[in-house]
Formats: C-alpha cells, sequence, structure tokens
C-alpha cells in the first residue's frame, strides 16, 4: 500500500491515557484493553468533549500512552491519568484498513523522513478514526493517521 507523507504542524491536545512499558507483541491486546478502561473512566468523571482513541510511542523502550483525546486537562488517579498528545513539526500519513498494517505506515514514514533528510524523534502516534459500524464489513475503510514527532532543526 502507498502512504502520502506530508509535514505538518500539530497543537497539543490533552489526552486520558493508561501508561506502560509493552513489548510490541502485546499491543495488539493492550491497546484495545486500555482503551476500553480509559473509556470508562471518561464516562465516570462526566469528562468533556471525548475524542479519538489515541496511542503514543515515547521512546523506543516499548514506554506506551494509550487512551483518548478529551476537551481539558483533568485530575487523574493512580491508573488513569492527564497527558497530552504532542505539539511541534510532524510527519503524517493516514493508513486505510486493518491495524494490522499500520507497521506499513510506520515503515513509509521512517523510510521517507530518511530519504528527505527528516531527523525522527523517538515519539510517534496514532490517532483512531471514530468507528464506523461499514468497517465491520469493510476493513479496508478503517481510517488511522500515523505520526512522528521530527527534530527541530539545530540553528
Amino acid at each position: 500500500m502507498r502512504h502520502a507523507i506530508e509535514i505538518i504542524r500539530t497543537e497539543a491536545v490533552p489526552t486520558v491515557v493508561i501508561r506502560s512499558r509493552v513489548p510490541p507483541r502485546e499491543l495488539s491486546r493492550f491497546v484495545p484493553a486500555a482503551c476500553g478502561e480509559v473509556w470508562s473512566f471518561i464516562r465516570a468523571a462526566g469528562l468533556p468533549k471525548p475524542g479519538r482513541h489515541v496511542a503514543v510511542y515515547l521512546d523506543r523502550q516499548g514506554t506506551v500512552e494509550v487512551g483518548a483525546e478529551v476537551g481539558e486537562p483533568f485530575a487523574g488517579n493512580e491508573r488513569v491519568r492527564c497527558s497530552q498528545l504532542p505539539a511541534g513539526r510532524v510527519a503524517m500519513t493516514v493508513h486505510y484498513g486493518p491495524y494490522s498494517g499500520l507497521g506499513e505506515a510506520h515503515a513509509a514514514i521512517r523510510q521517507w523522513c530518511a530519504t528527505q533528510e527528516q531527523q525522527l524523534s523517538d515519539v510517534s502516534w496514532e490517532i483512531y478514526g471514530h468507528w464506523d459500524e461499514s468497517w465491520n464489513s469493510d476493513p479496508s475503510k478503517i481510517r488511522t493517521k500515523v505520526l512522528y514527532l521530527l527534530q527541530e532543526a539545530q540553528e
């Protein structure tokens, strides 16, 4: 699958997340479980303007924050915390299709950045589209944004 890559600027967006260190082979179980737990917290706490689900990969050691966008910062607890999506220059693509193909989108961004001499930071994230029932019968329509924070140029 061909992924169109573009450079955009993002703003910080508050999130409600569960942070953990997760081996890559366990992400397919951890992400949906954490999203469900976070969504239960959002409902119980009455947080305003809940948005799309997110997974933020913070380093190369497997530290990940999984949850959802929210409208404003809030007080968390020992398990669920307030965080935010990164702000800055990013390389971004949109992946259409099952989540099992997200690795291709990540690889496309890394390869494109290498050829364009764009330096990646260690931070990347996925923003999952709001689920649509039609995706159950046609998973090729599933829409996920994949973003990589770029290192700012040194002057």
